[in-house]
């Protein structure tokens, strides 16, 4: 987000929303968390629903926030990865919260948990 995007939000939790509220960027962040260093195709594994297009997307949109650190090896075939950097880092309990409140709502439905974290 710019300078200039940011000076039309109109309070703090839009602008948490508008940086770590896309449709998979809280599982990203859950997932690095989890997992530190990850290559592109470990976290395309790990969020099977987004499309390799809508990842992409995902991945520029948190890195330009800065978010996401990501570092490209120059090899053949191309090696990247992605880590959460320190402003990343201190989203991680915004994303527990939501992981609790996610159980307690299965929970509550008597539904089974449907995510596995140690997959």
């Amino acid at each position: 987000m710019t300078k200039s995007e940011a000076k039309k939000l109109h309070c703090t939790v839009e602008a948490a929303i508008a940086v770590i509220g896309g449709k998979y960027k809280a599982i990203i962040i859950w997932w690095l968390n989890e997992k530190g260093v990850m290559r592109y195709s470990e976290i395309q594994r790990k969020v099977p629903q987004a499309t390799a297009k809508m990842l992409s997307q995902q991945l520029r949109e948190m890195e330009a926030d800065g978010i996401i650190s990501r570092k490209v090896y120059p090899v053949v075939p191309p090696k990247t990865e992605y880590a959460l950097t320190d402003l990343g880092k201190a989203t991680v309990p915004i994303v527990h919260a939501m992981d609790k409140w996610g159980a307690d709502f299965f929970t509550q439905l008597g539904v089974p948990i449907p995510c596995d974290e140690e997959e």
